[in-house]
Protein backbone atom coordinates (compact mmCIF):
# COMPACT_ATOMS: atom_id res chain seq x y z
CA UNK A 1 0.00 0.00 0.00
CA UNK A 2 1.46 3.48 -1.00
CA UNK A 3 2.01 5.67 1.87
CA UNK A 4 2.89 9.27 0.93
CA UNK A 5 5.62 11.17 2.00
CA UNK A 6 6.15 12.75 5.35
CA UNK A 7 6.92 16.13 6.34
CA UNK A 8 7.26 17.95 9.72
CA UNK A 9 7.56 21.92 10.60
CA UNK A 10 9.76 21.69 14.25
CA UNK A 11 10.24 24.96 16.06
CA UNK A 12 9.77 26.05 19.34
CA UNK A 13 6.16 27.18 20.42
CA UNK A 14 5.16 30.79 19.13
CA UNK A 15 7.54 30.64 16.26
CA UNK A 16 4.69 30.46 13.54
CA UNK A 17 4.78 26.65 12.90
CA UNK A 18 0.72 27.00 12.04
CA UNK A 19 0.81 30.72 10.47
CA UNK A 20 3.48 28.77 7.76
CA UNK A 21 1.41 26.15 7.24
CA UNK A 22 -2.06 27.97 6.69
CA UNK A 23 -0.23 30.04 3.68
CA UNK A 24 1.68 27.17 2.35
CA UNK A 25 -1.14 24.18 2.10
CA UNK A 26 -2.92 26.80 -0.40
CA UNK A 27 0.21 27.21 -2.46
CA UNK A 28 1.09 23.32 -2.24
CA UNK A 29 -2.57 22.77 -3.44
CA UNK A 30 -2.20 25.10 -6.35
CA UNK A 31 0.68 22.54 -7.93
CA UNK A 32 -2.31 19.91 -7.24
CA UNK A 33 -1.00 18.44 -4.06
CA UNK A 34 -3.47 16.45 -1.81
CA UNK A 35 -2.33 17.49 1.81
CA UNK A 36 -3.05 15.63 5.10
CA UNK A 37 -1.80 17.27 8.41
CA UNK A 38 -1.31 16.07 11.50
CA UNK A 39 -0.58 18.14 14.66
CA UNK A 40 0.77 17.54 17.77
CA UNK A 41 -0.58 18.94 21.16
CA UNK A 42 0.68 19.16 24.17
CA UNK A 43 -2.58 20.11 25.98
CA UNK A 44 -5.58 17.89 26.64
CA UNK A 45 -8.36 19.74 24.02
CA UNK A 46 -12.20 18.59 23.25
CA UNK A 47 -13.16 18.78 19.73
CA UNK A 48 -16.53 17.56 20.26
CA UNK A 49 -19.02 19.66 21.94
CA UNK A 50 -20.47 19.36 25.42
CA UNK A 51 -24.29 18.90 25.11
CA UNK A 52 -23.92 17.07 21.81
CA UNK A 53 -25.12 13.71 21.31
CA UNK A 54 -21.55 12.26 19.99
CA UNK A 55 -19.96 14.15 23.43
CA UNK A 56 -22.55 12.47 26.05
CA UNK A 57 -22.19 8.80 23.77
CA UNK A 58 -18.08 9.47 24.24
CA UNK A 59 -18.48 10.54 27.91
CA UNK A 60 -20.48 7.54 28.31
CA UNK A 61 -17.70 5.80 27.53
CA UNK A 62 -17.48 4.57 23.91
CA UNK A 63 -14.30 4.98 21.91
CA UNK A 64 -13.66 5.38 19.68
CA UNK A 65 -16.78 7.89 18.48
CA UNK A 66 -17.33 8.71 14.85
CA UNK A 67 -19.33 11.73 13.60
CA UNK A 68 -20.07 12.03 9.74
CA UNK A 69 -22.31 14.34 8.09
CA UNK A 70 -22.41 14.92 4.46
CA UNK A 71 -19.60 16.94 4.58
CA UNK A 72 -17.18 15.55 7.48
CA UNK A 73 -16.08 12.89 8.96
CA UNK A 74 -14.14 13.30 12.89
CA UNK A 75 -13.12 9.65 14.70
CA UNK A 76 -12.69 10.81 18.11
CA UNK A 77 -10.44 8.09 20.14
CA UNK A 78 -9.89 8.75 23.89
CA UNK A 79 -5.81 7.94 24.73
CA UNK A 80 -5.23 6.10 28.07
CA UNK A 81 -4.22 9.27 30.66
CA UNK A 82 -0.43 9.66 30.27
CA UNK A 83 0.39 7.50 27.24
CA UNK A 84 3.36 8.40 25.06
CA UNK A 85 2.20 8.74 22.05
CA UNK A 86 4.51 8.59 18.87
CA UNK A 87 4.24 9.82 15.30
CA UNK A 88 4.71 6.29 14.10
CA UNK A 89 1.26 5.36 15.97
CA UNK A 90 -0.59 8.72 14.60
CA UNK A 91 0.51 8.16 10.87
CA UNK A 92 -0.33 4.31 11.23
CA UNK A 93 -3.93 4.93 11.92
CA UNK A 94 -4.12 8.51 9.62
CA UNK A 95 -6.48 8.04 6.36
CA UNK A 96 -3.47 8.64 3.61
CA UNK A 97 -5.66 7.51 0.61
CA UNK A 98 -5.27 9.87 -1.82
CA UNK A 99 -2.73 12.06 -0.20
CA UNK A 100 0.54 13.22 -1.84
CA UNK A 101 2.20 14.65 1.16
CA UNK A 102 1.21 14.59 4.96
CA UNK A 103 2.53 17.62 6.58
CA UNK A 104 3.32 17.55 10.45
CA UNK A 105 3.73 20.33 13.21
CA UNK A 106 5.38 19.06 15.83
CA UNK A 107 6.50 15.51 17.42
CA UNK A 108 10.28 17.70 16.88
CA UNK A 109 11.98 15.28 18.85
CA UNK A 110 11.22 12.25 16.96
CA UNK A 111 13.05 11.26 13.51
CA UNK A 112 11.75 12.09 10.18
CA UNK A 113 12.43 14.46 7.49
CA UNK A 114 11.87 18.29 9.32
CA UNK A 115 12.25 21.51 8.09
CA UNK A 116 13.43 23.69 11.50
CA UNK A 117 11.79 26.92 11.88
CA UNK A 118 13.77 29.73 12.95
CA UNK A 119 12.77 33.41 14.56
CA UNK A 120 16.22 34.41 15.62
CA UNK A 121 14.24 37.44 17.74
CA UNK A 122 12.81 34.86 19.83
CA UNK A 123 16.68 33.96 21.08
CA UNK A 124 15.63 29.83 21.16
CA UNK A 125 18.02 27.71 20.33
CA UNK A 126 18.80 25.66 17.29
CA UNK A 127 17.14 22.46 16.44
CA UNK A 128 19.62 21.41 13.53
CA UNK A 129 23.11 21.41 15.47
CA UNK A 130 21.34 17.94 17.25
CA UNK A 131 18.89 16.54 14.64
CA UNK A 132 19.94 14.73 11.38
CA UNK A 133 16.82 14.50 10.30
CA UNK A 134 16.16 18.61 9.43
CA UNK A 135 16.71 19.37 6.04
CA UNK A 136 16.22 22.58 5.99
CA UNK A 137 15.98 25.78 7.79
CA UNK A 138 13.42 28.64 7.24
CA UNK A 139 14.14 31.80 9.03
CA UNK A 140 13.01 35.32 9.08
CA UNK A 141 17.02 36.70 9.20
CA UNK A 142 19.75 35.56 7.39
CA UNK A 143 21.47 32.38 9.14
CA UNK A 144 24.65 30.64 8.51
CA UNK A 145 24.01 27.24 8.01
CA UNK A 146 26.18 23.98 7.25
CA UNK A 147 26.72 23.17 3.46
CA UNK A 148 23.85 21.49 2.34
CA UNK A 149 21.26 22.50 4.35
CA UNK A 150 19.39 25.16 2.62
CA UNK A 151 18.20 28.18 4.80
CA UNK A 152 14.37 29.42 3.59
CA UNK A 153 12.81 32.27 3.75
CA UNK A 154 10.42 31.98 6.50
CA UNK A 155 7.69 34.51 5.17
CA UNK A 156 8.36 33.06 1.70
CA UNK A 157 5.68 30.47 1.81
CA UNK A 158 5.87 30.20 -2.41
CA UNK A 159 9.92 29.14 -2.05
CA UNK A 160 8.95 27.11 0.90
CA UNK A 161 6.93 25.22 -1.25
CA UNK A 162 8.86 25.15 -3.95
CA UNK A 163 11.78 23.42 -2.35
CA UNK A 164 9.30 20.72 -1.18
CA UNK A 165 8.30 20.09 -4.59
CA UNK A 166 11.18 20.59 -6.46
CA UNK A 167 14.18 19.02 -3.29
CA UNK A 168 11.90 16.71 -0.94
CA UNK A 169 9.29 15.65 -2.84
CA UNK A 170 11.80 14.69 -5.96
CA UNK A 171 13.88 12.86 -3.12
CA UNK A 172 11.27 10.67 -2.19
CA UNK A 173 10.37 9.46 -5.34
CA UNK A 174 14.38 8.57 -6.27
Amino acid sequence: MFSPPVLGFAAASGTGKTSLLTKLIPVLKAHNLQIGIIKHSHHDFEIDQPGKDSFRLRKAGATPVMLVSRYRRAIISELPANADISLAEQLAVFPKAGLDLILVEGFRHESYPKIELCRPNLDKPLLYPADPSIIAIASDQPLSTPPGLPCLDLNDPQAIAEFIIEIFLKRQRD
